[in-house]
């Protein structure tokens, strides 16, 4: 924890600092803001209350925990993930509640440090939002390192029991040293009077904001965590972008929501950008599937990190991406590569055509598309240049090929 703290500092000394943005002229004002009037807002800090005004708005106020409505949980000293990180002793018995990216991401890291870890969720299966085949190899790889998982199963009550706390589930009592609540998080808006700058939420739990990051009120923008967008660090970079280059350069740009990326840092990790095989199959897109076991990539063999599968998700005639889903070591780094290629329209055709280096992860993405390739080769016309020129020797079969590379 120390060495986390370590990090999670220089961090923010290296680039979150207010003192990087007073240095290029931004005046930062610590305090808690809300809405007077819609260009209005007071704020109230330990100077005391001072009233800023503005001709636009940027609400970019992130989230915190989702704490579930269950019955004793408020008299229980549960952790979450904005807590976690501040405990000094390893608990012998963590249970967790949610299996999420957070929920994985933590279970493991528990695990391997020693503590009994155990994961709960109502959900049918972890990871709701990731492709169910690749998501049960990262729950696989979990219950190997003794993590293990109630799923279909919701806690009801909690309380103390001495130092234990008990969370029953139906008929199940699960007794743990420690509770991490990790179901989700909460846009931050309650307390900012949204209501006197002429805006609603709707009855959502974040702001609605358009393609260009503007909400109802035109002068208002909002990003981040704070929306009704993915709740991502890399979504909320965007979405700030996209805000302050429509509102004070006036230069047209939309949110990039289709080609979104995300990543869950488990190991094997689990990436995806685009599509899924759900939404596609909800739309009635046609597609076809391409996968390249780790495997067959002889870094992933070299590393010994041979679990994990890239599936990708493409149109059949011309090769153009829908999705990819990855699954293995290194697959927030492979990701970037399929984000770029769907960004700019590149088919498989052109990646397959690219050289990669070897051995790398990154040659399993070109060898996947390479498998498209091969389901394209015309046969007739491969044989026809083999009677041509006389070649000698029989043209493999596609479901060879297929089967020697995947």
């Amino acid at each position: 924890m120390e060495h986390v703290r370590s990090v999670r500092q220089s961090v923010y000394d290296d680039a979150d600092d207010p003192r990087h943005f007073e240095r290029i002229g931004v005046e930062v004002v610590q305090g808690q803001a809300s809405f007077i009037d819609p260009h209005r807002l007071r704020v109230m800090s330990e100077g005391g209350e001072r009233t800023v005004s503005a001709r636009y708005v940027l609400l970019a106020t992130g989230a915190q925990p989702r704490v579930p409505d269950i019955e004793g949980l408020s008299g229980v000293p549960f952790l979450t993930n904005e807590t976690l990180f501040e405990i000094s002793d390893l608990p012998s018995r963590l249970l967790i509640l949610g299996a999420g990216p957070i929920g994985a991401e933590m279970a493991q890291a528990f695990a391997r440090l020693g503590a009994t870890t155990t994961v709960i969720d109502p959900a049918k299966r972890i990871l709701s939002r990731e492709d169910p085949e690749l998501a049960s190899t990262v729950q696989n790889a979990l219950e190997a390192e003794g993590v293990t998982f109630y799923l279909g199963e919701g806690a009801e009550r909690v309380r103390l029991d001495g130092d234990e706390i008990v969370t029953m589930t139906g008929e199940r009592e699960l007794r743990a040293d420690a509770l991490l609540v990790a179901t989700g998080r909460k846009a931050n808006l309650d307390s900012l009077n949204l209501e006197n700058a002429g805006l609603a939420l709707d009855g959502g739990e974040g702001l609605q904001v358009d393609a260009r990051c503007r909400t109802a009120v035109r002068h208002i923008y909002g990003a981040g965590d704070a929306t009704q967008y993915p709740q991502l660090t890399h979504m909320a970079e965007h979405m700030a972008k996209v805000a302050m280059t429509n509102a004070i350069l006036k230069i047209p740009q939309k949110i990039d929501r289709a080609r979104l990326n995300w990543c869950t840092f488990t190991d094997p990790e689990l990436a995806h950008v685009g599509a899924t095989q759900r939404e596609l199959d909800e739309n009635g897109t046609s597609y076809e599937v391409h996968r390249l076991p780790y495997e067959k990539i002889d870094r992933a063999v070299a590393d010994a990190a041979q679990v994990g599968t890239i599936k990708v998700y493409a149109t059949k005639w011309t090769g153009r991406i829908l999705g990819v889903s990855i699954v293995g070591a290194q697959a927030g780094e492979l990701i970037g590569e399929w984000s770029l290629a769907l960004r700019n329209g590149v088919p498989l055709r052109e990646i397959s055509d690219t050289i990669h280096p070897y051995p790398t992860y990154a040659l399993g993405n070109r060898r996947t598309a390479d498998l498209w390739y091969l389901e394209r080769r015309p046969m007739w016309l491969l044989r026809l240049i083999r009677r041509l020129l006389g070649y000698q020797g029989e043209v493999p079969t596609t479901e060879q090929l297929k089967e020697m590379m995947a």
